[in-house]
């Protein structure tokens, strides 16, 4: 499904044109402006989340996954992004997970 929405949402130009180009009237303006925005929700909305998430603790935190969304949808190589960036989430999250506690912290012995 992310691949499906990736590729309609990375070349927003050529979904316009696929869908019939732009519209004259108000109502067909906003169907496509809809359907368009519903494929970049459906290739992002964990970023999306996690934008607001940590959006309201961090000014850095959401500037670079702001980076990383925009890096995915408007570079040819935005699969591979997103490949790279869960790797590293993973790792991250394996080192939090198995790394010994801080000494002093509430959970070290």
């Amino acid at each position: 499904m992310k691949n499906a929405c990736l590729a309609q949402c990375q070349t927003p130009f050529r979904f316009l044109m696929s869908h019939g180009g732009f519209r004259g009237n108000v109502l067909g303006c906003l169907r496509l402006g809809l359907l368009h925005g519903t494929y970049c929700v459906g290739c992002c909305w964990v970023l999306m989340a996690l934008l607001f998430v940590v959006g309201v603790m961090n000014v850095l935190w959401i500037a670079l996954l702001a980076l990383l969304v925009l890096l995915e949808e408007l570079t040819p190589w935005g699969r591979w992004v997103a490949r790279i960036a869960g790797a590293v989430c993973i790792a991250a999250g394996a080192w939090m997970v198995f790394s010994p506690p801080y000494v002093g912290s509430p959970g070290a012995p």
